[in-house]
């Protein structure tokens, strides 16, 4: 049987949603069964990196078999790999950051050979990486990441003591959103701001902020909530896992303590 309406936890909620496609629509779904309105306002967009020619020739290498691994840190790394027509040899490994970067290299055709069991973060794979590559130094790495990514992953691997090509793949730029929804935040008829990533807390502190105190501003992990205070975004809540599902039970819990 289904709930009414006035049981579920979001109800009479607007949440902004700054990512759209299927992510978007995904989170969307999810918010609209606790009884949300969500409110899709894509911040961040990918543009081609500057340097095209460094990236052919990096991926050009990795299908000829000349890496032993090749780190993916994102989902859209894993669109630049489909659209360039990338073929991983079974020789060359690949190590996700994550479960969502994980199940897109799996949805893409790819083999994933890592994903980090607890902490799903650059910090997480280095952690994990010895046990997982049964200690074998030097390895032949291909890290791929955007523009603005810190290089912790690339560093951390050579501190280890392997050679490591870092490229970048894609661009994150900014988005503007309309003037309706910049207004309705600043008025507080935006009762959420979800926040997935470094790059989109600082286009909702550029676009939008400050944000009202009266709006819960829900980070989806501790990094993310750490980039969001760098750039003097206020953080209400963080959820426990890096994933969708925990960032919307963050904010549900928040709304059933209000």
């Amino acid at each position: 049987m289904t709930k009414p309406a006035e049981t579920k936890p979001l109800t009479g909620w607007r949440v902004l949603v700054p990512r759209g496609g299927p992510w978007g629509d995904q989170v969307s779904a999810k918010l609209r069964a606790q009884g949300a309105s969500p409110v899709v306002a894509p911040m961040i967009n990918f543009a081609p990196t500057d340097d095209a020619p460094t990236l052919e020739a990096a991926l050009q290498s990795l299908a000829a078999g000349e890496f032993d691994w090749v780190t993916v840190t994102s989902a859209t790394t894993v669109d630049v790999l489909s659209s360039h027509r990338v073929v991983v040899p079974p020789t060359t490994r690949v190590a996700a950051v994550g479960e969502t970067t994980a199940a897109a290299l799996i949805a893409a055709g790819y083999q994933v050979d890592i994903v980090p069991s607890e902490d799903n973060s650059a910090r997480g794979l280095l952690a994990e990486w010895e046990a997982a590559t049964d200690g074998v130094i030097p390895l032949r790495i291909l890290t791929l990441r955007s523009e603005i990514a810190k290089p912790l992953l690339t560093e951390g691997l050579r501190r280890i003591g392997h050679d490591v090509l870092s490229v970048v793949a894609y661009r994150t730029i900014g988005v503007p959103v309309s003037e309706q929804v910049v207004e309705d935040v600043a008025a507080g008829r935006v009762q959420a701001v979800l926040v997935t990533s470094g790059s989109v807390a600082q286009q909702v502190q550029e676009q939008l902020g400050p944000i009202p105190e009266s709006t819960l501003v829900a980070c989806i992990g501790p990094r993310t909530a750490k980039d969001a205070a760098a750039v003097g975004l206020r953080v209400d809540v963080v959820a426990d896992e890096r994933t969708a599902d925990s960032l919307i039970d963050a904010v549900v819990k928040a709304a059933r303590a209000s």
